[in-house]
């Protein structure tokens, strides 16, 4: 199955010369789904995961499955003033400006076993500020995992000691 199909790009959104990746219609298909669940499960191996942490929004989708499927820990990670108890700040860099991420700060234990998911990484900004959090709290971090990377923004350049999957690249 070519995932890919199931990606629609949908020209100058959210400005001019944007062309927006939009995994809606993969997750309306099931079958797109248990494929990208698969290969994930597939590119990860025999690593063991206590917790797998979404980045937020889209990143929540396929983070809270393949937890499940890990038998593993779902940890969300969201933009500042979203989390309801004591958190951790990292300030990470966007194309148009700053903005913070927040982890809780009784997420993980040190030492755990962490599958940092998103769904696209572009620039790199907000997986590394993810990472930063992740590494604050004492996780390590085993794979960031990522259904789409648009390489030619160069975003593994900011994870460079990390591992990383990506299932589509543009």
């Amino acid at each position: 199955m070519n995932i890919e199909e199931y990606i629609r790009v949908v020209p100058d959104f959210p400005k001019k010369g944007i062309s927006y990746k939009d995994i809606t219609p993969l997750l309306q298909n099931y079958s797109a789904v248990e494929e990208c669940l698969f290969q994930f499960e597939k590119k990860l191996g025999d690593k063991k995961i206590d917790k797998v942490i979404g980045i937020e929004s889209r990143g929540f989708f396929f983070a809270t499955l393949l937890a499940q499927r890990l038998k593993a820990g779902f940890v969300p990670i969201r933009k500042a003033g979203k989390l309801p108890y004591l958190t951790e700040q990292e300030s990470y860099s966007l194309e148009y400006g700053q903005d913070l991420l927040e982890i809780h700060q009784d997420a993980l234990k040190k030492g755990e076993h962490v599958l940092l998911h998103d769904d696209v990484l572009a620039t790199g900004g907000t997986a590394e500020a993810a990472c930063n959090l992740i590494e604050k709290l004492g996780g390590e971090i085993i794979q960031c995992n990522f259904l789409i990377e648009l390489s030619f923004l160069e975003g593994r350049k900011k994870l460079v000691d990390k591992e990383i999957v990506s299932l589509i690249e543009y």
